[in-house]
């Protein structure tokens, strides 16, 4: 057995099971008694859990200061709360919601103790100044089961519009000091919530999977996720079998999602679900799910095509053998059966195209030209601009 070099970064310690949201008083107090509570505007606060929450976190004697991020976060936002707070001398900041919510707090609890615009760190924006910190520490709890946030070191924040940007604010010292990971809060996620972003885990996990950068460690956590994914995603969706345990599996899977990206990056679907999300208002996770089956499929013919003996086929292949849970399959019958999941799931969850948000097909050139971030990096294979276009034109 050959093993790569690879270089494994920071994860954050995981506390993961049902009741542990119960836990984060305690979590919070190893570093302060002034805390900074980030919620979405709606999912989390409007349920009887938000003021047992807060009371929980005042009886240990914790001082709350509560700021809300209502739909995708942008650099203004982050530079507002930070502003906002940053006098107050937080000592933790809780995020507690889906990927908006976490990075945004990710981005905050990284900029409260000095001076600068999220802007001067940006990727791709600004001038890319290299992050000094010091940071102020930062608990994740997501109620969603899909970016992974939770466990990543990145702060994904948008502008929207024809010029927009969606950009990480990236560095190990913005990695979460707690992921508390309790399945109990994904109850209230409604179905479209399920599909998108359970799909966008997927999407994580298949292409960490094949990234050029993959390595054994990651390879064992990815496989695990996707099977935790095909066990329950339809499941979850369709209120199938054990609904408490599908959660479980997909909170699991999320979480599995965002430590393997964080380590070996992403591919085609990630690229160009960067400028789909700066350019139109489509949700991160449904730009995930309505494009992995056609990027998968593009990807396999491409591979035959000109890298015939690339490992990413093999790999894809044993996907697909997992998802049909025979490992017997032949590689050729394996890459199939995957596609052919891909597009079932597609359809089951009725993951809308991306019409529905308003690209046209005059669109596509605008979104070919600014999707060579470093997802497409570590596709398993260059995609031509040609080709690109037509993965969107297939799904507009």
């Amino acid at each position: 057995m050959h093993i790569p070099s690879f270089t494994l970064s920071g994860v954050p310690k995981v506390v993961f099971g049902d009741h542990t949201l119960a836990q984060v008083p305690q979590l919070a107090l190893e570093f302060g008694h002034r805390a900074l509570v980030m919620t979405g505007a709606r999912s989390f606060i409007e349920t009887p859990a938000w003021p047992m929450f807060r009371s929980q976190l005042e009886a240990a004697g914790i001082q709350v200061q509560h700021a809300v991020v209502d739909g995708e976060p942008s650099p203004a936002l982050a530079d507002r709360l930070a502003a906002e707070f940053r006098r107050a001398e937080i000592d933790v900041v809780i995020g507690i919601g889906g990927g908006s919510v976490l990075d945004a707090a990710k981005a905050v609890a990284g900029l409260l103790r000095i001076p600068n615009s999220v802007m001067d760190f940006l990727e791709g924006v600004g001038p890319e100044l290299p992050y000094p910190g010091p940071e102020v520490p930062f608990i994740a709890i997501p109620t969603t089961a899909g970016t992974g946030s939770e466990a990543t070191k990145n702060a994904v924040l948008s502008k929207q519009g024809t010029d927009g940007f969606k950009k990480s604010f990236r560095h190990e010292r913005l990695v979460p000091k707690y992921a508390v990971v309790d399945p109990q809060l994904l109850a209230t996620c409604p179905k479209p919530l399920i599909a998108a972003n359970g799909m966008d885990a997927f999407t994580q996990l298949l292409e960490s999977y094949v990234s050029t950068r993959a390595n054994p460690v990651t390879d064992a956590l990815a496989l695990s996720g996707i099977r935790a994914v095909r066990d329950s995603l339809p499941g979850w969706y369709h209120e199938e079998g054990d609904v408490a345990q599908h959660r479980a599996n997909m909170a699991y899977a999320a979480l599995l999602s965002g430590i393997t990206l964080a380590q070996v990056g992403l591919g085609s679907v990630h690229g160009l679900a960067a400028p789909l999300g700066a350019f139109f208002p489509i949700p991160h996770g449904v730009v995930c799910g309505t494009l992995v089956a056609e990027c998968t499929r593009v990807n396999i013919a491409l591979l035959q095509q000109r890298q015939p003996n690339s490992d990413a086929l093999w790999r894809y292949a044993h996907v697909g053998k997992v998802m049909q849970r025979d490992m017997s399959l032949s590689e050729r019958d394996g890459l199939n059966a995957l596609v052919q999941v891909l597009e079932r799931w597609t359809e089951a969850l009725a993951l809308p195209r991306l019409s529905a948000y308003g690209m046209r097909e005059a669109d596509i050139p605008h979104v070919v030209a600014n999707c060579r971030g470093s997802s497409m990096k570590t596709n398993p294979i260059v995609l031509s601009d040609d080709e690109v276009a037509g993965i969107l034109r297939a799904r507009c």
